[in-house]
């Protein structure tokens, strides 16, 4: 397996980031950055291939989930952007995208997909596991042992991951997220601040469900906050936001598993993780590396396995996970 990591560049992530709400000229815009993100994701292709050393001509398909815009199934849509007909020309190999559009068609959230590629790849027939993937948003996915009855699959999103967190820290820190989640250990759980955003109805709603950056924002949290609140003590307080509506989901939908596996850049926050550990006792909290793959790569090579599929023409989605009204072949092809 090869891999290869190339960070958005910091204008096109806030350039990005100001797309999630209405603005002006916001259809150029969108359509330009869509264009730019073709260009970088041509490039981390290319550097991969080079690295691996692997001609483009052997690749079948890229599978491209693009980025995530907008995400508002309950008015039945969902955007990514990323211009996969002009990254199919930089490459000159087939693009697999818009995998969420189909789902969400067939009245469903569309989202989360990564859970059938947790079942094809993580499942074990003894072993009742979840898998938490904490990125901008953190999801759950139930994978009870084939032996179980009532073994059915089961995966939804429980909230934010680093969403919040990355988005306090860049504001007082100017940095892209707390590292290790080192500022936040400096800091104190606000109870009162924690009880209001616990309180949103997302949390308490039964799957299945999904959410993004639409609902859980700055401008959402500001709301809660008080002018003596101290930066860092927020920090903290978002930090067990994270822990709490994941550990309480786990709770609630995931029955008694014997392994619980962290994937996503949340893994690399070793105070999220240890909340998580106290929170979740005794089952002990491993990281994806455990099952064969790495955290940073759980999600990337989700959606090369979705492109895998769209390929094979054989259905990705799991209708118990999105509540669509079936299950459906995901994703649009740009062929070479």
């Amino acid at each position: 397996t090869h891999t290869h990591f190339l960070a958005y560049p910091s204008d096109l992530r806030t350039n990005l980031l100001a797309l999630h709400t209405s603005s002006d000229n916001e259809l150029e815009r969108t359509a330009l950055l869509a264009n730019r993100l073709a260009h970088l994701y041509a490039v981390a292709v290319n550097q991969t291939l080079a690295l691996a050393k692997i001609a483009p001509s052997t690749i079948a398909a890229v599978g491209c989930h693009g980025q995530t815009i907008r995400h508002k199934p309950e008015m039945g849509f969902t955007l990514q952007i990323g211009n996969a007909a002009l990254l199919a020309e930089l490459t000159e190999i087939t693009v697999i995208a818009d995998f969420r559009s189909r789902d969400i068609a067939a009245g469903g959230q569309g989202a989360p997909l990564v859970p059938a590629f947790h079942q094809a790849v993580f499942s074990d027939e003894q072993l009742h596991r979840v898998i938490i993937n904490i990125g901008g948003i953190a999801n759950i996915t139930n994978l009870p042992s084939l032996t179980e009855n009532n073994s059915a699959i089961s995966g939804f999103d429980s909230g934010p991951g680093n969403m919040l967190m990355d988005a306090w820290a860049e504001l007082h820190l100017g940095k892209a997220y707390d590292e290790s989640g080192n500022w936040a250990t400096t800091g104190k759980v606000i109870d009162a601040l924690l009880d209001e955003l616990l309180a949103h109805p997302f949390f308490n709603q039964s799957p299945p469900k999904s959410t993004g950056r639409d609902l859980f924002n700055l401008s959402w949290l500001k709301q809660y906050l008080q002018p003596d609140y101290k930066p860092e003590d927020v920090q903290r307080t978002l930090l067990e936001l994270t822990a709490r509506s994941i550990s309480s989901a786990v709770t609630q939908y995931c029955g008694n598993p014997d392994e619980i596996y962290v994937c996503g850049g949340g893994a690399k926050n070793q105070m999220l993780l240890q909340r998580l550990q106290q929170l979740l006792h005794p089952v002990k909290i491993k990281l994806s590396d455990e099952l064969g793959i790495g955290v940073d790569w759980v999600e990337a090579a989700a959606f090369a396995w979705l492109a895998r599929q769209t390929m094979h023409q054989s259905t990705a989605s799991l209708p118990e996970v999105t509540g669509a009204k079936g299950a459906r072949i995901l994703g649009a092809i740009y062929t070479r």
